[in-house]
Formats: C-alpha cells, sequence, structure tokens
C-alpha cells in the first residue's frame, strides 16, 4: 500500500497471559477527552454504537534506533507494523461500522508525527496522564522511568467493553481478531454490572 509497511519481526519474545485484562468485558470507558493526532478531544465513553481501540505501548521512529533492551520484552516491539496493519485494514472495519482508534500514552506531538508518516487513516489518542488506562486497569510496565500500556484491543459497544484481545501477538495480526468478532459477533447493547 505505502512505503511504511512494516511487518513484526522475527524470533520476538512472545507475551503470556498474566490474566491483566481478565475484569474488562463489560467495563463502562471512563468520561474522560483524550486529545487526538488531528487536536480534538475524543470521548469514547460517549460514542455510539461499535468502536476498535489498540492499545500500544510505545512507536519508535526510523531514524532512531529502539532503546537497549525493548526488543527482548514480550509485547514491546511491533507497534509500527500494528498501526499499518490497522491503517491496511481500515477499510474493513469502516465497512463493518466501527470507528478506529489507536491509543498510547506517548505526547500528542510524538504520535501525530507518527500518524503522518505511516498515513493512518483514523486518530491516535493520547493517555499521556495514565487516566484512561489507570481508570479501568488496563495493564501496564514500566520501562526507562516511564508507564506504557501493554498492548491489547478491544471492541467498545456504546461505551461499555465488549470484547478483548490480550496478549496481543503478533501485533500485525492484530486487525484479523477485530473483524472476526465483528462479523461473528452482531452489534447488541451492552449491558453493564
Amino acid at each position: 500500500m505505502t512505503s511504511s509497511n512494516k511487518s513484526t519481526p522475527a524470533n520476538l519474545p512472545i507475551p503470556g497471559n498474566d490474566g491483566a485484562c481478565d475484569h474488562l468485558i463489560g467495563t463502562r470507558l471512563p468520561d474522560l477527552g483524550l486529545v487526538s493526532t488531528v487536536g480534538d478531544p475524543v470521548n469514547l465513553s460517549r460514542l455510539p454504537e461499535r468502536n476498535v481501540v489498540y492499545c500500544y505501548p510505545m512507536t519508535g521512529r526510523p531514524d532512531v534506533a529502539p532503546p537497549e533492551g525493548w526488543a527482548e520484552m514480550p509485547g514491546a516491539m511491533g507497534c509500527t507494523p500494528q498501526s499499518c496493519a490497522f491503517r491496511d485494514h481500515y477499510g474493513e472495519l469502516c465497512k463493518l461500522g466501527v470507528q478506529m482508534f489507536g491509543l498510547s500514552t506517548q505526547k500528542t506531538t510524538y504520535q501525530k508525527e507518527m500518524s503522518d508518516r505511516l498515513r493512518l487513516p483514523f486518530k491516535v489518542l493520547s493517555d499521556e496522564k495514565l487516566m484512561f488506562s489507570n481508570s479501568i486497569r488496563l495493564p501496564t510496565f514500566k520501562f526507562e522511568g516511564k508507564t506504557l500500556t501493554k498492548r491489547v484491543t478491544f471492541v467498545a459497544n456504546n461505551g461499555v467493553m465488549e470484547a478483548v484481545h490480550y496478549p496481543v501477538f503478533p501485533s500485525d495480526a492484530d486487525p484479523e481478531w477485530a473483524i472476526n468478532h465483528l462479523e461473528h459477533f452482531p452489534s447488541k447493547p451492552m449491558e453493564v454490572d
């Protein structure tokens, strides 16, 4: 599609399921506005119908080597291939009636550079202060003094988590999970406990 296509590197350590997302299905998303790469705030809890959100630790830049030790952390590498895969499947997701979002704890300015470079047709949201992640207890990890969100993808239906994909591996196969869920589980209103 573009020269920015990337695939998940080979021989990466595979993340295990530590149960950190077991509580999420049926959880109402927090009533928070997250700044997007186009500058407007997006409140995922108030969006109608179904939305797909992929959370990722952090994207790198092609002119900067990954931090030392990054490739050895299970589930850390693969953010750019994941974003490119969602970009490449964006048309299919739109046909299934969903809005698509990326989310990380990186600053909006950093996300915007990545979004422009990769030509992402959807908004990427910044949870820089971890208010979204902490409020619903998304899994996180520390790296070089920063708290980063682990890779997790969810389908929300009228502001409630309907399905969760965790751990995500390989990252560039993630859109297939979302498409499969949307095709095989027709939309119905979610109820919160």
